[in-house]
């Protein structure tokens, strides 16, 4: 349950959302204050990993938000379960975890900033994807999907020269 000012920070950023957003991110669902669909695309369309793809980001919110970053994660979504009723994967990146974990030190409670909101992270995953051109997982994929127990927003990355 979001919290009084979770709710009045949301309730002001969703019409934005609603009215416009930047080339290539579209609000899919946000039926409510605790969880948002979002859908985003690479707009460099002589980008060859990401040329034509849709990737879904769902944004979580605690009673916290904006002091605390939402939780956020690529999902996979099959052609019924989507809106637009078309399939979603989780995108190759090497801080892209194929559970959709992403590995972003802006999402990281001491990367994180209240100035930042739901368009703004959007965006900054959108550029992520632009400036990638290697197709494949983070190191220990595997492992790490297999294994982990924790939600994203209480998994601990160690960020150390771009790597995760």
């Amino acid at each position: 349950m979001a919290g009084a000012f979770a709710s009045r920070r949301l309730q002001r950023e969703l019409p934005k959302l609603q009215a416009t957003t930047s080339p290539g991110i579209k609000l899919v669902s946000a039926t409510d204050l605790q969880e948002w669909l979002i859908d985003i695309q690479v707009m460099d369309s002589a980008h060859p990993l990401y040329a034509g793809q849709t990737y879904r980001l769902r944004f979580r919110f605690s009673g916290k938000y904006p002091i605390e970053a939402p939780e956020v994660m690529f999902i996979r979504a099959t052609a019924a379960s989507c809106w637009d009723q078309k399939p979603r994967s989780i995108p190759m990146h090497p801080h892209i975890y194929s559970n959709g974990i992403i590995c972003l030190d802006l999402l990281d409670k001491a990367g994180w900033s209240p100035v930042q909101n739901v368009e703004s992270v959007s965006m900054s995953l959108q550029s992520m994807l632009a400036g990638n051109y290697k197709n494949e997982r983070p190191e220990g994929d595997e492992v790490f999907v297999r294994t982990n127990t924790q939600r994203p927003r209480d998994v601990n990355f160690e960020f150390h020269d771009d790597d995760c």
